[in-house]
């Protein structure tokens, strides 16, 4: 391995960690609380949409990474194969569409916290994708960034620093739902796969 993807691996391997750490700080209650203390009610409804908009605005350089350095390839998935990845990943997209829908657009993104009176309504979801696995986002996430069709040094180094943020970000995620959600997400939790379906027999919704 030459001096060059070396320092592309490191590069991208310290993006990874810098963005996983500044996005789980800003998602902690700790950091909303302190700023709820700082804005006052009005915090309760801009905090999802500010939120979103830093996540995105600093996750966009660290992929765009991979294609900035050097970087040589691992392998590339034969014909026709990769028609069944490239599937695969159009299925991860759609998981993802749906998922987001099931929780509600505008709340996912921050825009309907905005024009609520009092203190934003949150609520579980526990049926459609989520009655399969707990995180179905982070489900077709990761199936999304494991089947690109080529792979090269710096798209793995990505995809391990990803992989490794999503399931440490996780567990810290679930702290955080247990806290706000108490009995009814610990039964979720023991009746729900986290990642990967039982698609024999899955969890029924739970109704609050």
């Amino acid at each position: 391995m030459s001096y060059h993807i070396f320092f592309s691996i490191l590069i991208i391997c310290l993006s990874v960690g810098l963005y996983g750490a500044i996005h789980s700080w800003l998602a902690s209650l700790r950091v909303k609380v302190k700023v709820q203390h700082k804005l006052g009610p009005k915090a309760d409804h801009s905090y999802r949409l500010i939120y979103n908009l830093l996540a995105i605005l600093t996750l966009l350089p660290v992929l765009a990474l991979p294609a900035a350095l050097p970087d040589q390839r691992v392998y590339a998935i034969p014909m026709p194969w990769n028609l069944l990845s490239l599937a695969l990943q159009g299925i991860a997209l759609l998981v993802l569409l749906l998922g987001v829908i099931q929780t509600g657009v505008w709340s996912f993104l921050g825009l309907r916290q905005l024009f609520e009176s009092g203190k934003p309504s949150v609520h579980l979801v526990t049926n459609g994708l989520y009655q399969y696995v707990r995180h179905p986002l982070y489900t077709a996430g990761l199936v999304l960034i494991w089947l690109i069709p080529v792979m090269t040094v710096n798209t793995l180094a990505l995809d391990i620093g990803l992989t490794l943020y999503i399931l440490i970000g996780i567990h810290y995620e679930e702290r955080k739902l247990v806290r706000e959600f108490g009995p009814t997400y610990e039964a979720y939790r023991q009746r729900t796969p986290m990642l990967i379906p039982k698609l024999s027999q899955h969890a029924p919704a739970i109704t609050e």
